[in-house]
């Protein structure tokens, strides 16, 4: 018995020894940098091998980890980048990480998260700064013009900030918006164009065209309906998704970039010379028709058009400060239009926070961008009017009472029919605007300590305008005689916009390497509100009068309207090969009836990656193949306006008004609706093989939809 008792106390010390062993903790520090640039690396993952216990860098690449005594190394990952394990040696390391032959580049940004480019199951396309199109760009879209297949990029126009019109896959609305989604950061922004092909934004041709393209760092087009139905009902003419430069580690740096630039007109239209015109009148004409010919020698075409020079200088600085990843810069263009009068000047600035904190776990992306322009838009009659107007006469006349310009008169009043002088077209309308606009967000992406693969989403955004402008044309333009009494017209406009965002999303990531499968889950909540308030304005003539038939009957108009979403996607890949990607959104919108408010778009894509079975794993020419095919409904709620639903009555204008007495009054009218109008919806169905030869030296892609 005695000797019983002696073996129990001496093994009891032994155990808790043991005990003590298996629980103690070892301390690990380190930084991670760029083995290229010596410039720390934010966000890195750190993960003790053999457990679930990991970290990630903050700003300047430093990490803290308490681990099990039993690890023996920490394994370093990073998008873009060679994994790397390292000893944990005396528990200060310093590593260094390579990018890996498959770059930064193969990272493709997708709807609500991001995605390796081999694993893509839907058509998908970026174009990154490296690839974006040189010369003089002055407006977003104009990066990706001719560089992606099934994507047009037309121009609206020589005009300064004209901007132009993105076509994904052609047309996919019968007579609704035809305009792809744009996502800036995470940030939806509203339609460049309404339901009547009118800007969102006043004193602007083109809203895009307030946007620095200076500080995009990618663009990415979500082509077929699987990959953009995660966007559900504003997703049916495609999405592009625009990501900006962010701040890299390490001390400031300074980066100032100018061009010169100059436009003139390829050619004119092809017109009778004053002498050619002379002749053809002293030829065919009689002597009424020779006596109105002029003495001068006029080329219109060359009096209303000029060599246009633009300026466009951009600084910025990017660097750390205290730990957090910064990016400011602030941009100027200064852009003439090849038409005399037209202008556009845009001052533009974004500020770029990204902030780790909470040992890694917590991730802040803080985005801010505003610009300023000032425009004066030339006047387009001018152009047809130069072609058509007399060779012979001259630009100016001695005591004209048109402001001095010649223009065409009979017995002492001005002719209706006949066209106005060009220049005098140009330089009496003053038609200015003054157009801001701000979006940005705040995102938090929380990873949890004791669930590190579950990751929390909270992205609050804004996007917010505010457009005025004047037109003024002088009570001795002859372009305004035939409109007014007293002749002349001045008229004004001001309008603002404020489209507030909040989205809500969990993600789940992990690797489930004993069923050889990898598991990518989101879900999430959406809160879309826009609100525009458009003021009314009198048009006055050149005594200050208002002109019959233009005053307002309300002050101003506050059209709104909400849309609330859910959304989830599933993608899971087994042993690398094969990937399924399912995705889901139902949409609420204050626009359609209670009975049609939600509509629901599913979505559904399968890929098999053939270089990764044993019949081409091992091939030396074929480095990439993969099979895609994919199914999904989209939707458009862009092609009509606020509650088309409602029976309403609207004013009739001036010629329907009513006498009583001596007094007249506007009839009201009933406006047409459809008490069930629902979404328009658009499904589609893709078949695409991507492929790769001599180390991705040729590779391509091949849709058929």
């Amino acid at each position: 018995m005695q000797f019983r008792n002696l073996r129990t106390v001496l093994m009891v010390p032994l155990l808790l020894f043991t005990l003590s062993a298996v629980c103690q903790e070892t301390q690990v520090s380190g930084t991670v940098i760029d083995a290229m640039n010596k410039s720390p690396l934010a966000g890195v993952t750190v993960v003790a091998n053999g457990t679930s216990t990991g970290t990630a860098t903050d700003a300047n690449g430093v990490f803290k980890l308490s681990i099990p005594a039993t690890v023996t190394t920490l394994a370093f990952s990073y998008v873009g980048y060679v994994t790397r394990e390292v000893p944990v040696g005396n528990g200060n390391l310093q590593v260094a990480l390579h990018v890996s032959s498959a770059s930064l580049n193969e990272l493709v940004v997708i709807g609500y998260g991001t995605q390796q480019k081999k694993d893509l199951t839907g058509a998908i396309a970026t174009v990154n700064a490296k690839d974006f199109q040189k010369g003089a760009i002055t407006s977003p879209d104009q990066l990706i013009a001719g560089k992606i297949s099934g994507v047009t990029v037309t121009s609206n126009g020589g005009a300064p900030g004209s901007g132009s019109t993105i076509r994904i896959r052609g047309l996919a609305s019968l007579n609704g918006n035809k305009d792809p989604l744009i996502v800036i950061d995470g940030v939806p922004l509203a339609p460049s164009k309404d339901q009547f092909g009118t800007p969102t934004i006043a004193g602007i041709a083109d809203p895009l065209s307030l946007i620095n393209p200076n500080d995009i760092a990618s663009i990415t087009v979500l082509k077929d309906a699987s990959a953009a139905a995660i966007y559900g009902s504003r997703a049916s003419a495609g999405v592009i998704l625009i990501t900006t430069k962010k701040g890299q580690g390490g001390r400031a740096r300074f980066n100032f970039n100018t061009s010169l630039s100059f436009s003139m007109i390829p050619r004119e239209v092809d017109v009778l010379s004053p002498k050619q015109f002379r002749t053809y009148v002293n030829t065919y004409g009689d002597s009424s028709h020779q006596a109105l010919l002029g003495s001068a020698s006029t080329d219109w075409q060359k009096e209303i058009y000029r060599t246009a020079v633009t300026t466009n200088n951009n600084l910025s600085i990017s660097g750390t400060l205290k730990n957090m990843p910064y990016r400011v810069s602030i941009g100027y263009l200064d852009q003439q239009g090849i038409l005399k009068t037209d202008k556009l000047s845009r001052t533009s600035a974004s500020v770029k926070l990204n902030p780790v904190l909470l040992d890694g776990h917590l991730r802040i992306d803080l985005n801010l961008t505003g610009s300023l322009s000032e425009s004066r838009f030339g006047n387009q009659s001018a152009i047809i009017s130069s072609v058509q107007f007399d060779p012979t006469q001259p630009i100016y006349k001695s005591g004209s009472p048109f402001g001095g310009y010649w223009e065409w008169v009979k017995n002492g009043i001005l002719n209706p029919l006949a066209p106005r002088n060009p220049v005098a077209l140009l330089y009496q309308k003053h038609d200015l605007s003054h157009a801001n606009r701000s979006f940005g967000n705040v995102e938090f992406n929380y990873s949890l300590p004791m669930l590190p693969e579950l990751h929390a989403i909270l992205n609050l955004g804004y996007d917010v305008s505010k457009g005025k402008g004047t037109v003024n044309i002088p009570g001795n333009a002859a372009q305004s005689w035939a409109t007014t009494t007293n002749h002349g017209s001045n008229s004004q406009y001001l309008q603002k916009r404020q489209n507030t965002v909040g989205e809500f999303s969990l993600n789940y990531v992990k690797e489930l390497a004993a069923i050889k499968s990898n598991i990518n889950a989101t879900a999430g909540y959406g809160y879309y509100n826009n609100l525009t308030t458009s003021f009314n304005y009198a048009t006055l003539d050149s005594k200050g009068d208002t002109i019959p038939g233009t005053a307002p009957v309300y002050p101003f108009d506050k059209p709104e309207n909400t849309l609330i979403s859910y959304y989830g996607r599933l993608i899971y890949t087994y042993n690398e090969k094969y990937i399924l990607t399912a995705s889901i959104r139902r949409d609420g919108s204050s626009r359609f009836s209670p009975k049609e408010r939600w509509g629901v778009f599913p979505a559904l894509a399968l890929a098999w990656r053939m270089d990764q079975e044993n019949f081409l794993k091992d091939s030396k020419t074929i480095s990439a193949m993969k099979l895609r095919l994919s199914y999904g409904v989209t939707g458009n709620q862009e092609g009509i306006g606020n509650y088309s639903y409602l029976p309403d009555y609207s004013l009739g204008n001036n010629a329907s008004q009513y006498q009583f007495g001596d007094k007249y009054y506007y009839m009201a009218t009933p406006a047409p609706y459809v008490a069930n109008f629902t979404w328009e919806q658009t499904a589609s169905t893709n078949v695409g093989l991507d492929y790769g030869f001599l180390q991705n030296r040729i590779n391509g892609s091949i849709d058929y939809y």
